[in-house]
């Protein structure tokens, strides 16, 4: 599942791509026709996130939300000659078309027309975004050390901390040498606090560079990515490979429905 500096990264090319300008909006797949009926032609004002909710907000009112969920993707492209589009190729919940470029999105979670009321009503469930100038970490810090579910899945739970999926939570806690069964209520405030400052700054990487980068240059070296074309991990995905730090072989389980990974050393 994408986290949440994708969809920062996407709200900060739709606003360059196709905001201040009316949009022509589509549904070739036919499942958001209505929606797209309703905003088509409009001028898109601003296109925000908070955590893995992307915003598109048009003229008059209406606002397009989009949760990627587990298959969401966006791809785009430039318009071709004389502004020709081409034919959508696989299933296309929602095509939007401005001055020069296109973008296609298919397998959202959520792809529908909402008003500002509805936007409150969403964000009213999450938590601080690290991403945002407006967040406020305490939010997140009070619901961390009055819980004593374990870090680990309170890092997940987007009504704590908004983004934060489980490759953050996984390297974030590695990062921290914090163990992820440990209770919330376990977590002292300077923790949370270094926690919170380091998140922030590794999340803002991922929306620079379009991937997340977690591993320190001292320790960027040896076995190689859990994937090609991913950046390495220290814990994520490196079920009983070496600890880069300690040799220890790293270790995964399920926590709360999703698997977690770390080192029982470094994380003791």
């Amino acid at each position: 599942m994408p986290e949440g500096h994708t969809l920062h990264r996407l709200a900060r090319l739709h606003q360059k791509r196709f905001g201040r300008v009316p949009v022509v909006v589509s549904s070739p797949q036919g499942r958001f026709t209505e929606g797209a009926a309703a905003v088509s032609g409009r001028v898109l004002r601003t296109a925000d996130a908070w955590g893995k909710h992307l915003f598109h907000h048009y003229d008059g009112g209406a606002v397009v939300h989009v949760h990627l969920g587990l298959y969401g993707s966006f791809t785009e492209a430039p318009l071709g000659e004389d502004g020709a589009v081409p034919a959508p190729v696989g299933a296309v919940r929602m095509r939007m078309v401005g001055a020069d470029h296109y973008t296609d999105l298919r397998g959202p979670t959520a792809c529908e027309v909402i008003d500002d009321g509805a936007v409150d009503d969403v964000l009213a469930r999450l938590g601080p975004d690290p991403l945002r100038s407006d967040a406020d970490p305490e939010l997140a810090w009070q619901r961390i050390t009055k819980s004593r579910r374990t870090i680990g899945g309170l890092l997940m739970d987007q009504k704590v901390m908004a983004g934060v999926g489980n490759v953050y939570r996984s390297e974030l806690l590695f990062r921290h040498q914090i163990d992820p069964y440990r209770p919330g209520t376990h977590i002292g405030d300077d923790e949370f606090e270094d926690m919170w400052t380091d998140l922030v700054a590794l999340m803002k990487i991922g929306v620079r560079r379009g991937k997340i980068v977690v591993v320190r240059p001292e320790h960027d070296r040896g076995a190689p990515s859990y994937r090609e074309g991913r950046p390495r991990t220290y814990v994520y995905r490196r079920a009983g490979e070496a600890c880069r730090v300690c040799g220890t072989p790293v270790r995964t389980a399920e926590l709360e429905a999703r698997n977690v990974f770390w080192c029982p050393t470094c994380q003791s």
